[in-house]
Parts: structure tokens; C-alpha cells; sequence
């Protein structure tokens, strides 16, 4: 049973939740705060369950649709389906239980939750197909974690507002910024198996100028989002943080020089995530 924990816990990256969690929170936090949303300990954890369910079904699902390709990528062949850790068949079925519990407590939430539950499932099951017909995939896994703070944000409102908009497309071009960098190491895998990607389509070193300047797009948004929700100098100080640590992955992977991909992707990409919503939300309570 603990071995089967931790295969599944593997399976979905638990870890790399540190990416969305955080601006899920500072949605939630945003929606309570500056607009009057109700909190209730409850509907915390409900919104906590949705985003633990709605990931891990896009996770699972991700894993059993490319479990034949990760098996031919060295990089990958070690990922517990193609290793026999873990069966297809369970893999399957984890997914469709977590298809099934993020619908259920979408419902819990409010009716507008749940219906747009059914479209927030299409992109996030959906990308696992991107990459065999479109380069623009990067794209679509932006939107599938931008979701997170707007799905937050309208589980205690009820609604949009223009501030929960920008902050949606910023966390949009700021993870398909750095998704494009995760994917430069496979470049050539990619075109040697029909998948496509940015760096597959463009190359490496114009993948890596793509990538800054979706990057470059994130600052505008991040300070449009302090200016509609009447931000104070906390959030503005954890924003530059934020856009440095966006400039540092920039610094420190080169096109001729791919060995600090993963830290540029995990650490510079998670420690800008948790500083950001540690800013904002201590912001919003000043």
C-alpha cells in the first residue's frame, strides 16, 4: 500500500503543485478580500479538493496517453507506467476517479463551479493530445494552470472582474514561457518523432527568445493586476521578486548550455510562485 502511495504520488509530481497552489490561493484570497466573497473554512478545502483532483486526473491522464512515447525517450522511460511501477489499467482508472471527485465537489461549490468544470476538464485532459498536432501546446498547458486562480476566484464570487483576468493570462504566458524551456532537451526526440513543440518547430535558440518574450508579457498583466485590485507596495515589491526570478531562468539557460534547465524550471519557476502569493495575500491583510 505505501509503495502504491508513492508510485502515485510520483506519478502526478506532487511536488510541482508548488506552480498553480499558490496562485489558487492568492484568488481565493483576492475573492474574500477585496471583494467580498464569503470565506468558510469548508469551502477552503473544497476549493483545495477541486484543484488536488482536477491536476491529479490531468497528471494521470497525461501519463497513460504518452505512456508509449515516454517509453522511447531516455529522459522518460523511467516514469512509473513505462517502468511496470505502475499498471496502465490503474493509471486509468486513478484518472477517471479523479475526473469523477472534481465534478462532484465543483457541484459542492455553486452551480457555476460545476458548469464550468466540464470545459476546465477539456483543456486540462485535452492537452495530452496538443503535442502530436500543434506547437502551441506550451499554450495550452498555461491555460490549463491558469485556471487555478480564476477557479478560486469565482468559487467565492461568483464572478469575474478584471483583476482575476489579468492574473489568469499572466500565470498563462508565465508557465508556457517556462514549459518551453522544459521541453528544449527533447528538441530532437521531438522532431525525430512527429511531436511538436516550440523548440521542435523553431529551434532552440529562438524557442528561448519565444520564451522571454512571453515572459516579457507577464510583467504588464502582474502590475495591471495590482492597479484593478488596488494593490499596495507589499505586492509590488513580491512582483519584482517575481519578474527577477523570471529573468534569472533566462540568465542561466543558454541554447548552447542546457544543463540548468531543471533549475531553472523547478526552482527559479517554484520559489517565484511562493513568493509572489506570500506578497500579495500579506498585502491584501495590510
Amino acid at each position: 500500500m505505501k509503495n502504491s502511495f508513492v508510485n502515485f504520488y510520483n506519478l502526478v509530481k506532487f511536488p510541482h503543485t508548488v506552480f498553480a497552489l499558490p496562485f489558487a490561493f492568492t484568488g481565493f484570497a483576492l475573492g474574500i478580500i477585496k471583494y467580498g466573497g464569503d470565506f468558510t473554512i469548508v469551502l477552503f478545502f473544497q476549493i483545495l479538493g477541486a484543484m488536488v483532483f482536477a491536476r491529479n486526473a490531468a497528471m494521470g491522464f497525461n501519463r497513460y496517453i504518452d505512456r508509449y512515447i515516454d517509453a522511447s525517450n531516455p529522459r522518460t522511460k523511467g516514469r512509473e507506467i513505462p517502468s511496470g511501477l505502475i499498471a496502465p489499467e490503474r493509471a486509468l482508472w486513478f484518472t477517471i476517479i479523479n475526473i469523477a471527485l472534481f465534478i462532484i465537489v465543483s457541484f459542492s461549490i455553486n452551480e457555476l463551479c460545476f458548469y464550468l468544470s466540464f470545459p476546465a476538464l477539456a483543456v486540462l485532459l485535452g492537452y495530452s493530445y496538443t503535442k502530436r498536432f500543434t506547437w502551441l501546446c506550451h499554450y495550452v498547458l498555461g491555460l490549463g494552470l491558469a485556471m487555478a486562480p480564476a477557479g478560486a476566484f469565482i468559487a467565492v464570487t461568483g464572478t469575474l472582474t478584471p483583476a482575476i483576468v489579468t492574473l489568469l493570462l499572466a500565470v498563462l504566458f508565465w508557465v508556457s514561457g517556462f514549459d518551453i524551456i522544459y521541453s528544449l532537451p527533447d528538441a530532437d526526440y521531438d522532431t525525430e518523432n512527429n511531436l511538436n513543440s516550440v523548440p521542435q518547430r523553431f529551434g532552440i535558440k529562438r524557442a528561448l527568445t519565444i520564451s522571454s518574450a512571453g515572459h516579457l508579457i507577464v510583467a504588464p498583466l502582474i502590475i495591471l493586476t495590482g492597479v484593478f485590485s488596488g494593490a499596495g507596495s507589499l505586492y509590488y515589491i513580491g512582483s519584482v521578486l517575481f519578474l527577477i526570478l523570471l529573468v534569472y531562468q533566462h540568465v542561466i539557460v543558454k541554447a548552447n548550455d542546457l544543463s540548468r534547465v531543471n533549475a531553472a524550471f523547478f526552482t527559479a519557476n517554484g520559489f517565484a510562485s511562493i513568493i509572489y502569493a506570500i506578497f500579495s495575500i500579506s498585502d491584501m491583510f495590510v
